[in-house]
């Protein structure tokens, strides 16, 4: 006589096959059939509901089914990962730590996303030299572009501006035709005041995504403070296309129709500009200086009537 135990995961295939379908709906249904049936202990469902939750903006209930989950197979090193990552979103960066290096300690082969995850983490707990550490060693293992941003980033919070160059010039040779790279590194060009390199850079972005926005608004700013207001103003109206509510792009505008003694055009720009953000002070130090223009030529326009 063979006992015959019943089957706690039998149902997997169609719970993954409705998560990754994104029909969450029904899986939630049959995630809570699962769960009524094997007493909670079934793994899979028990993980994918806290993946849904997390979707879905409950960190915290997520949190507790992937400690569920923990619970029922400690040595899954995928389940400690969705603990340490729920942790770091709810920003219990020590936790999320803690939960990272246990899951150093119990993968079977290095992982680079724990690495680069400590690393994350190692940032908002200030710690950036080991930060530094576990992001190289991040790269080392996978040469992924979210880390390299990562880790110019941490150049950058201590003001190495070189360094931070180094790192995306290091990051182009293995994505060349990252438009977010390329900008970033004309960013960083344009701080430490190489224009031109600068400006290639925007270019090269440009080459690769001719709607790439952030390389369009830093091409424009480039333009402006070159004095071509024709060219900056070519750019930004392309990028208003796709960032109509965009602050800094209305005051650019604004600008290059102040320079170009176009001030009703100009007053508009920064008008809906302040309207998007109100306290922004760049905007209203703008504002300010337009209609003190106007003024200015009102005083001259009525002296000259008066002679």
């Amino acid at each position: 006589y063979i006992l015959k135990l019943p089957l706690l995961e039998n149902r997997n295939w169609l719970i993954h096959l409705h998560y990754s379908r994104r029909e969450f709906g029904i899986c939630k249904i049959l995630i809570q059939e699962e769960l009524e049936k094997s007493n909670g202990m079934c793994e899979y469902a028990t993980y994918i509901q806290g993946l849904i939750l997390r979707h879905e903006g409950k960190i915290q209930e997520s949190l507790e089914y992937f400690q569920m989950c923990h619970t029922l197979n400690p040595r899954n090193v995928n389940n400690i990962k969705q603990v340490a990552r729920s942790l770091y979103l709810l920003g219990r960066h020590r936790l999320a730590i803690e939960a990272y290096l246990e899951a150093e300690r119990v993968v079977s082969t290095p992982d680079w996303d724990i690495y680069h995850s400590l690393g994350m983490c190692l940032v908002h707990v200030e710690e950036y030299m080991k930060a530094k550490e576990y992001l190289l060693t991040a790269i080392q293992m996978s040469h992924q572009e979210t880390s390299y941003n990562e880790l110019a980033k941490i150049h950058l919070f201590e003001k190495d501006i070189q360094g931070a160059i180094g790192i995306c010039n290091a990051a182009l040779e293995w994505y060349p035709d990252s438009c977010e790279l390329s900008t970033t590194l004309g960013l960083l060009y344009m701080k430490s005041g190489q224009y031109q390199r600068a400006f290639e850079r925007f270019g090269s972005a440009l080459a690769h995504d001719p709607l790439c926005t952030k390389a369009l608004l830093a091409a424009g700013s480039v333009m402006q403070n070159h004095q071509d207001f024709d060219v900056a103003l070519s750019k930004y109206k392309i990028a208003a296309q796709f960032l109509p509510e965009s602050t800094s792009l209305w005051n650019n505008i604004g600008m290059c129709f102040f320079e170009k003694k176009k001030y009703i055009a100009a007053i508009s720009c920064l008008k809906r500009a302040n309207y998007l953000s109100p306290f922004d002070w760049k905007t209203l130090y703008n504002l300010g200086l337009v209609h003190l223009q106007q003024s200015s030529l009102l005083q001259h326009f009525i002296s000259c009537l008066q002679q």
